[in-house]
């Protein structure tokens, strides 16, 4: 039986409180798997994968981000982070999370598993605080050159000073979304880019803390986090020897259809890291965790995990 339970920790910003979930397994642990959740979305939406983890002996943990799910202290904050330093705030809440977790289970292999944004988290985290983590899953990642970065920070930062930090602004929100639904013939959804399962799209679509307009200054914060990831300097921060492994629908439009997937593997093997696998999905959307076929992604994560481990 799988024991979950919560805690809140206090985040970095020195004002939030940050609510994290845990799923237990009985008896010991094989390890720890941390995960990092994306945009518009919060971690209570892994528990199928979480408990498939947590039944195969691995103790698994998340946070809800700031301004994001539990996280928030009302709807007005979901999708905004902090007037400044808001990417600062997440990578380092990530961190505290990783020290609590490294305490509770001392001596078990530290699994990183970060998802879209929390895949530019995780990379983040793996500049800031190599060595933390004895693998890594990067799920729906992607690339955006820099030229990209500096003009959404651009746009961010006019909207913002126009309408403030907290502004939900059109115009960013089709800059980062606007084309993900180019490829889908009769979409179901405005979200059907996160994937063919219908009844999980349902879901996304009439949850809370789902699907809402991210304000300018999340925007900011994002493009701030990609501009940090996307240099090679910060790529030469990382522990050369452990291993990353992409894991990516062949259908996502965040990473390019594939292309931006691969783009970001080459840039890791180029910086050095000498163990990187790169597993595309045929037909797969953005959550490949929740696909159709979620139970292949969920068993070979794993079968990673355990060969890498």
């Amino acid at each position: 039986m799988v024991k979950i339970s919560d805690l809140t920790f206090p985040s970095s910003d020195g004002v939030h409180g940050i609510y994290c979930r845990k799923w237990a397994p009985e008896g010991s642990v094989r390890g720890v798997v941390q995960i990092v959740h994306g945009v518009a979305e919060h971690i209570h939406r892994y528990d199928g994968f979480a408990t498939f983890l947590a039944e195969r002996g691995y103790a698994v943990a998340g946070d809800d981000h700031l301004g994001h799910g539990r996280s928030a202290a009302d709807g007005s904050e979901l999708g905004w982070i902090a007037e400044e330093n808001g990417w600062r705030y997440m990578v380092k809440d990530e961190k505290t999370l990783h020290d609590l977790l490294k305490e509770e289970y001392p001596g078990v292999p530290l699994v990183l598993f970060g998802h879209s944004m929390g895949s530019f988290i995780s990379r983040t985290y793996l500049g800031w605080y190599p060595g933390d983590h004895t693998v890594c899953v990067l799920s729906g990642t992607g690339h955006q050159p820099a030229i990209v970065c500096r003009a959404g920070k651009l746009l961010a930062a006019r909207e913002i000073k126009k309408h403030g930090s907290k502004y939900r602004s059109p115009a960013l929100q089709k800059l980062a979304f606007g084309s993900y639904l180019k490829k889908i013939d009769d979409p179901v959804s405005p979200n059907a880019w996160v994937c063919r399962d219908e009844e999980v799209l349902r879901a996304y679509d009439a949850d809370p803390f789902c699907a809402f307009t991210a304000t300018a200054g999340l925007m900011r914060d994002m493009m701030e986090g990609l501009h940090i990831i996307g240099g090679s300097r910060h790529m030469a921060l990382m522990d050369k020897s452990m291993p990353v492994l992409f894991a990516a629908g062949d259908m996502d439009p965040v990473g390019a259809y594939g292309k931006g997937v691969e783009r970001v593997a080459k840039r890791f093997k180029k910086a050095g890291m000498r163990d990187v696998t790169v597993k595309l999905y045929p037909a797969m959307r953005h959550e490949i965790l929740n696909e159709l076929e979620k139970e292949t992604v969920w068993n070979d994560i794993l079968t990673w995990i355990e060969e890498k481990t």
